[in-house]
Parts: structure tokens; C-alpha cells; sequence
């Protein structure tokens, strides 16, 4: 098997955890604030990192530079900007339609890539990722169809986000070694979480998150979310760009709110309607189709 599918293999591991633990992470936040939430998970997961680096890859972090810095601060930047527009975006629009547009970043990745990377984007990709977004829209409005809220154009600005924070993961991942670049986006996701959280909330939520931790739905949902949901998955994500392109990491990460479809089914007590199914039926087409057919682009990450 080469490393490009390797690398895609990875990053499905990834949608996934995200998408199993979409439900504990969703009861965690009812108790600590989105902010101050995303403040502890962040910081803890770059010194998880850091410390993973120091004990068993010490020579990495002589490679340290000042344009390694910038540049994890620009994706770290991307990210906060990500999860902060949908955290704001919530108090104005509904979960279905957060859902929908903040997954119409696998259909913004593709443009973006032919613009910055220039790379070559194939039929196949055009199409897997216009079906992806038909499977969303499946999955997301089951019984339902999709209206504009105010609170919209915000969560496709969290989307434009995301996807550039993927594309530009492609840009600087074959540059640096992958985990001092995690490390240090999260870092920065981390710090710019902090301000946001006494900003918009105030010092209460972060002086008193001790008190939260104790108990155990936040507990719990934070020592996922700083281990594998985000120091080990943007460290995979980090590393496999390397070898695949971000077209094709935008559709397999579609895949994420499968997981949590299937999750609720098994764990929430939720059904899925046979549109959602169909949903979910389009997306996994549509990852399977990025991944089996040519890509000129997916080539060049190959060599």
C-alpha cells in the first residue's frame, strides 16, 4: 500500500473520531462554555504535543525557524476563525443548516487549491465533491429543507475557514516536520481561544473550568478531545498532507457527520430516515470516488 493511501486511510480514521464523539463533546459544552471549552482542549493538546516531540522526537524541534512559527500561526489563525464564526453562527441559526454550509468546505477546498496550489483539479474530484454536498444536504435536512437564517453567513465563513486552513496544510506540511507544526497551530488555537473566551464570556467560565472538570461528561469529553480529537488529529492531518491533496481531504473529511449519524443511530437513541441514509449512501460514493479514480494533482503528492 503506498503512502498517499496510507495517508487517506488516516485521515478517514480521523473524520471518524470526530464524528464518534460529536455526542460526548455536544454534552460537554452545555456545561463549559464553546470558548473557554475550546481554550483548555487546544492548550492541552500542544503541550501533549510538545512533550510527545521532547521525549521521542528532540531533534525536531531544531528545526525550528521563524517562518515555521508564522506559518503555524497562520493555520492556527484559520482554525479559531473556523470554530469561532460556527460557535457564533449557533446563536442565530439551527444545527442542520450549521451542519450543511460548515460541510460545503469540501466544495470551497477544490477552488481554493486550483487558485493557491494550482493544482490540477480532475472531473472526478468536481464530481465527488458535488456529491458529497448533495449527501449533506441529504443527511442534514432529513424531513426538512433548508432556509436562510441570519446567523448563515456566518457558518459559510466558518467553512471558507476550514477550508483554507486545509489547503494551506498543504502548502506548509511538506515544508516542516508535522508534529512541531501541530503543536504549534494548536498552540496558537489555544491562545486565541483564551482571549476570545474573556472577551466575549468574561474570566468566570475559565477561573471556575475547575470545578466543571470534575465532573464527568466534561471530564470525559475533554481528555478525548485533547488526545485524539485534536493533538492526534491534526498531528495525522499534519503529516499525511504530505501525501495527498487537500481536495481529497476535504471529501474524506465529508464523511464526519456519517460517523455521527451512525453514532446517534447506535448510541443516542436518534433514527435515520431514508434520506439521511441516501445522505450517507452519496458521501461514501463520493469518498470512494476521489479515492479510486486518477488524479493529476494526487499524483503529484505521490511523488
Amino acid at each position: 500500500m503506498n503512502r498517499s493511501r496510507i495517508a487517506d486511510l488516516s485521515l478517514l480514521l480521523v473524520a471518524m473520531m470526530w464524528g464518534c464523539t460529536f455526542l460526548i463533546v455536544q454534552s460537554a459544552v452545555r456545561v463549559l462554555p464553546p470558548l473557554a471549552f475550546n481554550s483548555i482542549r487546544f492548550t492541552g493538546a500542544a503541550l501533549l504535543l510538545a512533550l510527545i516531540t521532547a521525549v521521542f522526537y528532540r531533534q525536531e524541534w531544531k528545526k525550528l525557524s521563524l517562518r515555521m512559527v508564522l506559518h503555524a500561526l497562520l493555520l492556527g489563525l484559520l482554525l479559531f476563525l473556523g470554530y469561532g464564526f460556527q460557535t457564533m453562527g449557533l446563536l442565530y441559526t439551527t444545527t442542520s443548516n450549521t451542519g450543511f454550509i460548515t460541510g460545503l468546505s469540501v466544495v470551497l477546498v477544490p477552488f481554493l487549491s486550483l487558485a493557491l496550489l494550482k493544482h490540477a483539479i480532475s472531473r472526478y474530484t468536481w464530481f465527488s465533491a458535488g456529491l458529497a454536498a448533495v449527501g449533506l444536504y441529504l443527511l442534514t435536512f432529513t424531513g426538512s429543507t433548508f432556509s436562510l437564517n441570519k446567523g448563515d453567513g456566518l457558518i459559510l465563513l466558518c467553512a471558507a475557514f476550514f477550508a483554507l486552513q486545509i489547503v494551506y496544510t498543504g502548502i506548509y506540511a511538506p515544508r516542516y516536520p508535522a508534529l512541531p507544526l501541530a503543536a504549534l497551530q494548536l498552540a496558537f488555537v489555544g491562545l486565541f481561544s483564551v482571549l476570545a473566551s474573556l472577551l466575549v464570556d468574561g474570566p468566570a467560565p475559565l477561573m471556575h473550568s475547575g470545578e466543571l472538570l470534575a465532573k464527568p461528561e466534561v471530564l470525559w469529553a475533554m481528555l478525548i478531545s485533547i488526545g485524539p480529537t485534536s493533538a492526534f488529529a491534526f498531528w495525522i492531518q499534519t503529516a499525511c498532507q504530505k501525501y495527498t491533496t487537500p481536495s481529497r481531504v476535504a471529501i474524506i473529511y465529508a464523511t464526519e457527520p456519517v460517523f455521527a449519524a451512525v453514532t446517534g443511530l447506535l448510541f443516542g437513541g436518534e433514527t435515520l430516515g431514508l434520506s439521511a441514509a441516501l445522505g450517507c449512501g452519496c458521501i461514501l460514493a463520493a469518498m470512494l470516488m476521489a479515492e479510486l479514480s486518477p488524479d493529476p494533482a494526487r499524483t503529484q503528492a505521490e511523488g
